[in-house]
């Protein structure tokens, strides 16, 4: 065979290997992650510091991935960075997730990868005079992040609709302070604002039962009916479409992540305390972690029970007919 035949041949086998590992290695090599802060995103923080999706991306044979992570206040914010291609997945409380997932219904197609935990959240209150939702006057100011569309804002309209009647969804609109949750203990606690309540999480809410002027006004649960799924990570259609394996690397991931918390709430605590330097004591986390109020699960619980309430009062224009409307496959099981 002449030399320029060799050549030729080797030409092809060169230019075929290099197709076959630009096909393998189809899905992007760097993905970007917006989540919010707390307890509420603790496997995400577990996912970062221990490189679970780099792992799983490595044994689905996607070689190296970089994973980054950045933490925002609020859940416009991070809504925001998805749909607009600035971000890949998102770790945000329930309803902005469903604000997203009505949002795209036929175009980028958000739906939740898995959920991330169940956590009740607490009106707190310096207000000596404020027992109910009742007692909340004009004079007072609730802080929460993100007016109408956090799971905060959510709670708060199903509470104001149990306590003044039907239609009454917005009757404390109007009190509202839009605050991220550092932020809002901060003007909770100092008494130099108009803010006399606020509706937050954990571990927020605990740092602030420890001041003798604050006292809980009510539970998520009381207003729910019982626990319920607090934080999902969600995706969008198209990412998924593009990039399957890494999707199910950050599903696997955030399984393992949840596997970690359950068996070992301690390095847990220990993780998180890196991350979000709470003002409580390492082992105060870890007893948040393993308060019963507070569990982690991949799968969905009681999501309906917003989904349904943000569609009866005009916030989102389509009805989930099940929890599976919202979730891709990677998660089976749900109610």
């Amino acid at each position: 065979m002449s030399v320029s035949k060799i050549l030729c041949f080797g030409t092809v086998a060169l230019l075929f290997s290099l197709a076959f590992v630009g096909k393998a290695r189809a899905e992007v090599a760097e993905i970007r992650i917006v989540r919010q802060i707390g307890l509420g995103y603790l496997p995400l923080y577990v996912a970062q510091e221990r490189q679970l999706i780099e792992k799983h991306a490595a044994a689905a044979g996607l070689g190296v991935v970089k994973v980054t992570y950045l933490p925002l206040a609020t859940s416009t914010a991070i809504n925001s960075a998805v749909l607009s291609g600035e971000a890949d997945f998102a770790g945000v409380g329930v309803p902005p997730f469903l604000t997203a997932w009505d949002k795209t219904r036929g175009n980028l197609d958000v739906r939740a990868v898995v959920a991330l935990n169940e956590e009740a959240i607490y009106l707190n209150t310096t207000n000596p005079k404020i027992a109910s939702v009742k007692d909340i006057t004009d004079k007072d100011r609730i802080a929460l992040p993100a007016p109408k569309v956090s799971l905060q804002a959510i709670v708060l309209a199903m509470a104001a609709e149990q306590a003044f009647g039907e239609g009454n969804h917005d009757r404390l609109d109007h009190l509202v302070v839009p605050l991220g949750h550092a932020d809002g203990q901060i003007a909770l606690l100092s008494a130099r604002t108009e803010v006399s309540a606020h509706l937050t999480s954990s571990p927020f809410q605990y740092e602030e039962l420890k001041d003798p002027r604050v006292h809980r006004v009510f539970s998520s649960n009381d207003i729910v009916g019982g626990p319920a799924t607090f934080s999902v990570l969600y995706t969008t259609g198209r990412f998924r479409t593009a990039n399957p394996k890494l999707v199910q690397a950050a599903a696997a991931a955030v399984a393992e992540a949840i596997s970690l918390i359950n068996a070992d709430p301690a390095q847990a605590a220990a993780i998180y305390a890196q991350y979000d330097k709470p003002k409580l004591s390492q082992g105060q986390v870890q007893e948040l972690i393993v308060n019963p109020e507070n569990s982690y699960s991949t799968s969905p619980h009681n999501i309906l029970k917003y989904a349904d309430f943000m569609a009866k009062i005009g916030l989102n224009r389509n009805r989930a007919a099940s929890w599976r409307d919202l979730f891709f496959a990677e998660t089976s099981e749900g109610n």
